[in-house]
């Protein structure tokens, strides 16, 4: 990861205002309402924006799940399971992260927020998850975005600042991609990442470069929502206001496609996924 050159860094904990808007201390779960949203410049114009939520988790507080509304690690109309996420092979989430952190020496010893879908009536994709991590005085030090693909495959990007100074909101990060998504999409070029870490609202922006010396993207694409504590009825009130969800991500990404197709936008066919499951 890099820091593009019209970012501005933090300069250190407690100096920029937007830093200390990401102390975790006392966050909890909430559903975070908002939209996703999704533009294409060229080599022809497509966009769509659809309403969407996701669940903000603090790992360190997964057990209170099911007293919010929403099950955790077991069925249920909405759930939550450490199996689709990390390691996906069921063990818990909060080790393997710090895992990882350790390993790319990340000092992030405070509290990991993960941003994604929950599963709805069974059925999940997550296209992509964004895991926000915290020192202990509660400024963000790296977010793991973790990609999936249609085809089963996954990749994860880590953002942190090489000389290791908090990341804060409205920053720009950007990490070179590697990792097959979409087949009107080449396996080259960079994206360009910004958030606010807020606790009231949540906003992830990705914007696509297919080529480093572009001054507009190929895509540009956002998550933003605003925070809402989940109560005894969360599943249900969720399956009212986004029926069918998880059918309807699938369905909504395979309709942009034949949308591309028939605008003859170029196909590529999907290159072996990279040998590494974490660049940066």
């Amino acid at each position: 990861m890099t820091t593009a050159p019209n970012s501005s860094p933090a300069r250190g904990p407690g100096v920029d205002r937007r830093v200390a808007e990401a102390a975790t201390t006392s966050i909890g779960i909430a559903l975070i309402h908002g939209e996703v949203a999704h533009r294409r410049h060229s080599p022809r114009e497509n966009a769509f924006r659809y309403p969407a939520f996701c669940l903000r988790l603090p790992l360190s507080r997964l057990e209170e799940l099911d007293d919010a509304g929403i099950a955790y690690n077991r069925r249920g109309l909405v759930s939550f399971h450490d199996r689709d996420h990390g390691a996906c092979d069921g063990t818990p989430l909060l080790p393997w992260i710090r895992r990882l952190l350790a390993r790319e020496g990340v000092a992030a010893d405070g509290e990991i927020v993960l941003h994604a879908f929950p599963r709805m009536l069974g059925y999940l994709f997550n296209p992509v998850s964004f895991w926000v991590c915290h020192d202990r005085d509660g400024a963000v030090r790296a977010v793991l975005c973790e990609v999936a693909n249609t085809f089963g495959e996954r990749h994860n990007y880590l953002l942190a600042d090489p000389e290791g100074t908090p990341l804060a909101s409205g920053r720009t990060l950007t990490a070179r991609k590697v990792f097959h998504v979409s087949p009107f999409c080449e396996v080259r070029g960079s994206y360009r990442f910004r958030f606010g870490f807020g606790p009231a609202r949540w906003l992830a922006r990705i914007d696509y470069h297919e080529h480093d010396d572009a001054v507009v993207p190929l895509l540009e694409t956002w998550i933003s929502g605003t925070a809402v504590p989940p109560g005894p009825r969360t599943a249900l009130r969720l399956l009212l206001r986004y029926p069918l969800f998880t059918l309807g991500v699938v369905a909504r990404i395979h309709w942009q496609a034949a949308k591309l197709w028939a605008k003859r936008v170029p196909f590529f066919t999907k290159p072996l996924p990279p040998a590494e499951t974490t660049t940066r």
